[in-house]
């Protein structure tokens, strides 16, 4: 048995508050919208991984969630312009990242990175 996919579930009132930060911020697509779900992604390959962490690194809160982008200053633009309060960052970490952390409107921590 392999594992094909593993995906996040956000709990919500409000489904539709994730089309703004999700969708047209970090550009992820409608997949499926049901009404009382909605998947955001990319048909992009990604890697199937799940972390387990006493801390975020560097001292932070774990992130609940990490979005590996391939332009992180065109995201931080796009979180500044959206006026999303900037938590952590952006910073280059020891170990070869480049990140910053925001709040996605459910309240969850987000930790948006590249590699360096």
């Amino acid at each position: 048995m392999k594992v094909k996919r593993i995906v996040t579930n956000i709990p919500t009132a409000n489904v539709k508050d994730a089309k703004v930060f999700y969708g047209k911020i970090l550009g992820l697509e409608v997949l499926m919208d049901q009404g009382w779900i909605a998947t955001y992604g990319s048909e992009a390959r990604a890697a199937v991984q799940i972390s387990f962490a006493s801390e975020g690194g560097s001292g932070t809160p774990v992130p609940d969630l990490s979005i590996e982008v391939d332009d992180l200053e065109e995201a931080l633009t796009r979180m500044k312009k959206a006026k999303i309060a900037i938590e952590y960052g952006p910073v280059d970490e020891p170990w070869g990242v480049r990140r910053f952390f925001v709040r996605d409107p459910f309240g969850k921590l987000v930790n948006i990175l590249a590699h360096a």
